[in-house]
């Protein structure tokens, strides 16, 4: 199919919608919390949905408006602690699968190098006490915290075994590659190196039906803030 062949811009998919009549949009994006690609998303959602016209019958939208990624965003709309704790709960049997193998479970988000929040810090902090049978790390491919920042730690989990995984929708290229591939300056080289047994899972959040469920909840929740009927 064409739409999954090519991949449109925002700008572009958003005008193919009007075109096909659409006048009411919610962008959805499937990041995992508000940093720089979801702050650029919402600029162009805004700037689309800014447009005026002097005859209200002309303006190319009725509602465009965005959700929030699976951790929340900044605002008092919604609570980015309960999103938290939602998806935390989401993630039960990473955490029993690592408890079961007596190993620590270790996540690689992507992170991003233009700013740093506490969020996975934060998440990291929540899992342990969701989860207190399992020591949860959770570190960034670019930006804080990073692998050296969680290697500090490994040493007083008790454990040598490591469950690894990616913090990310989809296990694509940073997964396959930078986390558990056979490079040297892999998450799992560098670990195996330091002595530790360390299993791979090449399965993203996207593929946990709870936590894809997230964005469903999400869309509904934009929905209902903003006036929209979902059909």
């Amino acid at each position: 199919p064409r739409e999954i062949l090519y991949n449109k811009n925002i700008i572009s998919t958003i005008g193919d919608l009007r075109e096909e009549g659409y006048r009411n949009i919610i962008v959805q994006p499937t990041h995992i919390f508000f940093m720089e690609q979801s702050q650029d998303l919402r600029a162009y959602v805004r700037a689309l949905a800014s447009i005026d016209t002097t005859k209200k019958k002309w303006r190319p939208f009725d509602k465009l408006v965005m959700g929030r990624p699976a951790l929340g965003m900044p605002g008092d709309s919604f609570d980015y602690h309960e999103d938290m704790a939602k998806a935390v709960a989401t993630l039960a049997a990473d955490a029993e699968y690592a408890r079961r193998e007596g190993a620590m479970l270790v996540y690689m988000g992507h992170g991003n190098e233009h700013w740093s929040t506490g969020i996975f810090s934060e998440t990291q902090k929540k899992m342990r006490e969701v989860y207190p049978d399992v020591e949860t790390f959770i570190g960034t491919v670019e930006g804080y915290p990073g692998l050296d920042d969680v290697m500090k730690h490994l040493g007083h989990a008790g454990t040598r075994k490591i469950i690894l995984k990616p913090f990310m929708i989809v296990a694509g290229d940073h997964a396959v590659n930078d986390m558990a591939g056979p490079d040297a300056d892999s998450w799992k080289s560098i670990l195996v190196k330091e002595g530790y047994d360390v299993r791979p899972v090449l399965e993203g959040l996207g593929s946990n039906d709870a936590f894809a469920g997230i964005f469903v909840e999400h869309v509904k929740d934009a929905a209902r803030a903003n006036g929209i009927t979902l059909r």
